[in-house]
C-alpha cells in the first residue's frame, strides 16, 4: 500500500482513498473539489467544529479546512466536529485528513449499522442507536450515531434528529476540567447523552403498557394491533440498548489497558450501570408485552365463547318458540278442518242430517285437540 507522510503529526499514512475518485456533480452545478486535499473541501454537512486546549475552547473555525489547519499549530489541542448526514465527499475529507479506516467509513456513510465498538489502531469507532420518545403518535424514534475517537479528535456523524450533541458540547465546555481529559471524556459525554435519553422512552413505553393493560380488560377492539406495534418498537429498543452493555465493558477494559483517568473510568461505570438498567427494563416491557398479548387472547377468546353461547341461547329460546307456536297451530288446525268440511254447502253430505252429526263433530274436535295437546306436551313443546 502506499503511504505519505504526514504534515501534521510526522507520521506516514496510507492513500487508499487515492483509489476513490471524487464524486462527480451534476450538469450545471460547481464542481466539487478533491476530497484528498483537505482544505478545498467546505462540508455543508457540518454542524459545529471547535478546538479546545485543556478543556478552554481555543477557536471556532468556520470550515473544515481551517479546522485542519490550526489543528496543525495547536501540538496539544483536540478537534470536535459534528456533522449531520454529510456526503460522501465530506467524510472522505475527514477519513484523509485523520487517517479513519475504510471500513468505518464505508459503515458511517451507509449508516443502518448495529450498535457496536471496534478499534482501527489508534482510532476508535462507535456506532450508536439514539432513542426519544414521541408523544403525539405515542412512538419511539431511532437514529443513529457513529463517533470517531483519535488521539487529538472526535468526529461525530448523526443520521437522526437525536441525541442533541449541542447540549453535549455545552455540558462539557462548562466542565473544562472533564473537557480537559481528551476525547476519551468526550466519548464518555455522549454515551451518557444516549443512555440519558433512553429515560424518557422509558417513562413513555411505561405510560403506553400501563394503558394497553387497561384497554385490554376494557376490552377495546384496537387493542391487539397497539401491542403488536409496541412489541416491535421494543425489539428495535433491545437491538439499541442490549449490545451497549457488551460494549461499554469492552471499553471500561480499554480504558484500563491504556490507563485512562480514574476519575473518568468511574463515570463510564456509573454509564454502564445505567444502561444495563434500561436493557433490564426493556426486556422487561417485551416480556410484558408478550404476557399482555396473551392475556389479549384468552380474554378475546372468552368474548367470543360467551357471543356463541349467547347467540346459543337465543336460538334455543326461539327454537321453543317456535316449537310452542307450532303446536298450538296444529292444536287449532284440527277443529279448523273439521269446521271447515262440515261448513261447505252441499245437499247430499254424510251426517249432514244426523241427529246426532253436531255433537258428533264437537266431541272429534275437542278428541283431536285435546290428543295434540298431550302429546305435545309430552315432547316438552308446550
Amino acid at each position: 500500500m502506499a503511504e505519505r507522510s504526514d504534515g501534521r503529526n510526522g507520521g506516514r499514512r496510507p492513500v487508499w482513498r487515492r483509489a476513490t475518485p471524487p464524486p462527480q456533480p451534476p450538469a450545471g452545478e460547481a464542481p466539487v473539489p478533491d476530497p484528498g486535499r483537505a482544505e478545498a473541501v467546505e462540508p455543508a454537512g457540518v454542524v459545529r467544529a471547535a478546538l479546545y486546549r485543556d478543556g478552554v475552547r481555543v477557536s471556532s473555525p468556520g470550515t473544515l479546512a481551517e479546522t485542519y489547519r490550526e489543528l496543525r499549530e495547536q501540538p496539544a489541542g483536540m478537534a470536535w466536529i459534528g456533522l449531520a448526514r454529510p456526503t460522501v465527499a465530506e467524510l472522505q475529507s475527514l477519513a484523509t485528513e485523520f487517517d479513519l479506516h475504510p471500513l468505518a467509513v464505508e459503515d458511517a456513510m451507509e449508516a443502518h449499522q448495529r450498535p457496536k465498538l471496534e478499534r482501527y489502531g489508534d482510532t476508535l469507532f462507535v456506532v450508536l442507536r439514539a432513542a426519544r420518545y414521541l408523544d403525539a403518535p405515542e412512538e419511539v424514534d431511532f437514529a443513529e450515531l457513529h463517533v470517531f475517537v483519535g488521539p487529538d479528535f472526535v468526529l461525530t456523524v448523526r443520521h437522526g434528529a437525536a441525541p442533541d450533541l449541542s447540549a453535549v458540547r455545552r455540558r462539557m465546555e462548562d466542565s473544562p476540567e472533564l473537557l480537559r481529559l481528551g476525547p476519551e471524556a468526550v466519548l464518555y459525554a455522549i454515551l451518557d447523552a444516549v443512555v440519558d435519553g433512553y429515560t424518557p422512552v422509558v417513562l413513555g413505553v411505561q405510560t403506553d403498557v400501563d394503558e394497553i393493560e387497561t384497554e385490554v380488560f376494557r376490552g377495546d377492539p384496537e387493542v391487539s394491533r397497539r401491542i403488536y406495534e409496541l412489541s416491535r418498537e421494543m425489539v428495535e429498543f433491545q437491538r439499541a440498548t442490549r449490545p451497549l452493555v457488551g460494549m461499554l465493558h469492552g471499553l471500561m477494559a480499554g480504558f484500563a489497558k491504556y490507563e485512562t483517568d480514574e476519575e473518568l473510568q468511574r463515570y463510564l461505570r456509573d454509564v454502564a450501570d445505567h444502561v444495563t438498567h434500561i436493557s433490564e427494563r426493556v426486556d422487561g416491557f417485551r416480556q410484558a408485552l408478550t404476557e399482555i398479548l396473551t392475556v389479549n387472547a384468552t380474554l378475546v377468546t372468552q368474548q367470543q365463547n360467551a357471543e356463541m353461547r349467547a347467540l346459543a341461547q337465543a336460538g334455543f329460546e326461539q327454537n321453543e318458540e317456535v316449537k310452542k307456536i307450532s303446536s298450538w297451530a296444529a292444536i287449532l288446525f284440527a277443529p279448523t278442518l273439521v269446521g271447515t268440511i262440515y261448513g261447505m254447502n252441499f245437499d247430499h253430505m254424510p251426517e249432514l242430517h244426523w241427529p246426532a252429526g253436531y255433537p258428533f263433530a264437537i266431541a272429534l274436535m275437542a278428541v283431536v285437540c285435546t290428543g295434540l295437546y298431550v302429546v305435545f306436551k309430552r315432547r316438552g313443546w308446550l
